[in-house]
């Protein structure tokens, strides 16, 4: 059943994986006009006619739902329930989207271009487009991309207009509506539109809710949407959030449809567009707004190689199937079904436990190239060499090592695309010559390409910082970061061995319940840093046991775990793969028991934070510029809030961080190994 490909253990080196295909290989070879006319005729959802725009906002203003909402909030606030009416029709121009065929050709001839000019190649499974075609006619389907890129949404309706399926309508945030002109392009290429936040706003919730379910209960169209929200700076996958997987997942719940199938789609590029803009905004630097200006100006990056794209689109994850057994839906029978509700803790421990495993398979199906691996070891050399005496690995040296750690990737399970016609030198050279940007080879030896003030790196200037020192730290710290973006495309691979790793260096003893309560809290606290899956922390241990046994590295016994002689090198990899978020968060404690006052807020915290690991970092007692990172300072804190180290307190004008200082000082203590971890509650072994 497709539920078993979301939730069963399996050895992943043993799954069999789709081949690609490379989609710009036809385009090279054919006109781009004559692509983009050609006849469209995508097989629609039980032969279904597609619905106007206007006929759909006609059924979403005379749904019950949306009525009993209107009323609501009239009797709550004392105006005209035709006044609000109209309230809700404004809602829904501003968001709906007016997908027209003219448009998508206009994008299908324009990416055309762009993509034969960006990327050596765009790669699709096609095994996994033929899945997709059929549950396209057999179910409403949601696509869940995976979002590292602004290309990311264009990239998906240009595969499904190539294969002639029907094209999605995509959940944009408002901000694309700045962009004129090519905000109401995106619109007519089946863009719909939603503000980034509405807290309590009960009427928008409803117009936005009841035109999502709307499109759903009638397959319309498959509806796309970013689990994560908003696109990873990091190149990690972000913590998902449940608001659209609820809406979606409503109608088969109320039994208004059948089926439900939504297809984890992961996206994996050799080279990001926005590596360096990135950067810069985990360093403080403002997201440049989206503008028509901006992208005109963008267009310098189509003289640049960006190297290849793979897309692989997912097994589609019946929600029926997931469901069975629990969630009971009996439950949604007690009231009629247009009276809004609160999903149940058990509904929402369902979507909740659905989401963070359909990123799971997004991670899964990432394709890894050579240089996500070259970076982690450069990243490594780099950090652990003495201030000012930084020695260059070799190109032999570099190919040897990553010979090593492919073999170590391959045995944990990763989608490695790695040339295999080609010589390991041959695809070592030109993945540095790909990233020239970021690395420094000169003289057959190889090193991050560090920036120098004024240089490449400028993030300090813009960051109002402007002695020297400093200048030069924010840009290596550019470089660094970027680097690390790629490192972290493999974590997930390493992730759970690495924990283990640490456990086993950072416990007090080799005995396995005290490696395994490590172990515990370790993945406690990074929880909110990496995907981790609710109540999965003994099935991880024993995951992490397997693979770290199979690989000879562990001796594992019913009491003692023992690193092998031969293990030695894989541990210390993985150590020092976390060793940089350890450090990280040990300097966020750190900071809130010495520097945080009652008055230090939300808003603060990151630029004073920041400010305090840049003295670190000066005077030598802390070598991870990476630690820099806004995304790992917020993850921090959040992490301490969840644990109630730290927590809010509202005042009379603004929402302050109350510390508590001694455990927070504990918890510092114990990432670094100086105390002992509290036995797991209710963990087995």
């Amino acid at each position: 059943m497709a539920s078993k490909s979301l939730y069963s253990h399996r050895d992943p080196v043993l799954r069999k994986r789709d081949d690609f295909e490379d989609m710009l290989e036809e385009r090279r070879r054919s006109s781009d006009l004559r692509y983009a006319l050609r006849c469209y005729t995508p097989l629609l959802y039980k032969g279904l006619t597609p619905c106007q725009p206007s006929m759909l906002k006609n059924m979403v203003l005379q749904s019950d739902h949306l009525h009993y909402v209107i009323n609501q909030v009239s009797k709550e606030t004392g105006t005209a329930a035709d006044v609000i009416q109209e309230q809700a029709s404004s809602i829904l121009d501003e968001m709906a989207h007016s997908q027209q065929l003219s448009t998508v050709r206009f994008f299908a001839f324009a990416l055309s271009k762009a993509f034969k000019s960006l990327f050596r190649s765009v790669c699709v499974n096609e095994e996994g487009i033929q899945r997709l075609q059929q549950a396209i006619q057999d179910h409403p389907v949601v696509l869940l991309p995976s979002h590292r890129s602004y290309m990311d949404f264009l990239l998906m309706s240009y595969i499904l207009y190539t294969y002639d399926l029907t094209l999605p309508v995509i959940a944009a945030g408002m901000d694309f509506m700045g962009m004129k002109i090519v905000g109401e392009m995106l619109r007519m290429s089946g863009a719909f539109f939603l503000r980034r936040s509405f807290g309590g706003d009960k009427l928008y919730w409803a117009a936005f809710s009841e035109y999502v379910k709307t499109m759903l209960r009638n397959g319309f169209a498959p509806i796309e949407f970013f689990l994560e929200g908003t696109r990873s700076r990091t190149c990690k996958s972000l913590t998902p959030k449940l608001g659209l997987l609820n809406i979606v997942m409503e109608p088969f719940f109320k039994g208004e449809v059948f089926d439900v199938s939504l297809v984890p789609i992961s996206i994996s590029y050799e080279r990001i567009l926005e590596e360096s803009l990135y950067a810069r905004e985990l360093l403080g630097v403002p997201k440049p707004k989206e503008s028509t200006s901006g992208l005109f100006k963008a267009r310098k990056v189509l003289s640049e190689d960006y190297g290849s794209i793979h897309v692989y689109f997912g097994q589609p994850v019946s929600v029926r199937s997931l469901a069975e057994g629990r969630v009971k839906r009996s439950h949604f029978n007690l009231m009629p079904r247009h009276i809004p509700r609160k999903p149940s803790d058990d509904t929402q421990s369902f979507v909740n436990d659905t989401a963070y495993r359909l990123v799971r398979s997004q991670e899964d199906n990432m394709v890894l190239q050579p240089w996500v691996l070259m970076a982690s070891l450069l990243l490594q050399n780099h950090y652990h060499q003495r201030p000012g005496r930084e020695e260059a690995m070799t190109l032999d040296e570099l190919t040897q090592h990553t010979l090593w750690l492919r073999g170590l990737a391959r045995d944990y399970g990763a989608f490695l695309h790695w040339p295999d016609h080609a010589a390991p030198s041959e695809v070592v050279s030109s993945s540095l010559a790909l990233h020239g940007g970021l690395v420094s080879v000169a003289g057959g030896r190889v090193l991050l390409a560090l920036g120098q003030p004024g240089g490449q790196g400028g993030a300090g200037e813009e960051c109002g910082i402007v002695s020297s020192p400093e200048e030069e730290l924010f840009s290596q710290a550019v470089t660094v970061l970027s680097c690390a973006s790629y490192r972290n495309q493999v974590l997930h691979v390493f992730l759970r061995p690495a924990l283990l790793a640490t456990a086993i260096h950072t416990a007090s003893s080799t005995h396995r319940e005290e490696v395994f309560n490590t172990f515990s809290f370790l993945r406690n606290m990074f929880s909110n840093e990496f995907i981790l899956c609710p109540g999965d922390t003994v099935q991880d241990f024993e995951e992490a046991c397997y693979l770290l046994l199979k690989t000879a590295a562990l001796q594992v016994s019913q009491q003692e775990l023992l690193v092998t002689e031969s293990g030695r090198r894989t541990l210390t990899f993985l150590t020092a793969l976390l060793d940089p978020f350890l450090q990280g968060y040990q300097v966020v404690c750190r900071f809130l028991c010495e520097e945080a006052t009652d008055s230090l807020t939300e808003k603060q915290f990151v630029p004073a934070v920041r400010s305090f690991m840049v003295k670190l970092i000066l005077t030598g007692g802390l070598r991870y510029s990476e630690v820099l990172s806004s995304d790992l300072q917020k993850n921090a804190l959040a992490a301490l809030m969840r644990l109630g180290a730290v927590r809010k307190v509202k005042g009379s004008d603004q929402v302050t961080l109350k510390v508590n200082k001694i455990m927070v000082n504990s918890l510092e203590d114990t990432l670094g190994g100086k105390l002992p971890t509290q036995k797991a509650v209710l963990a087995r072994l």
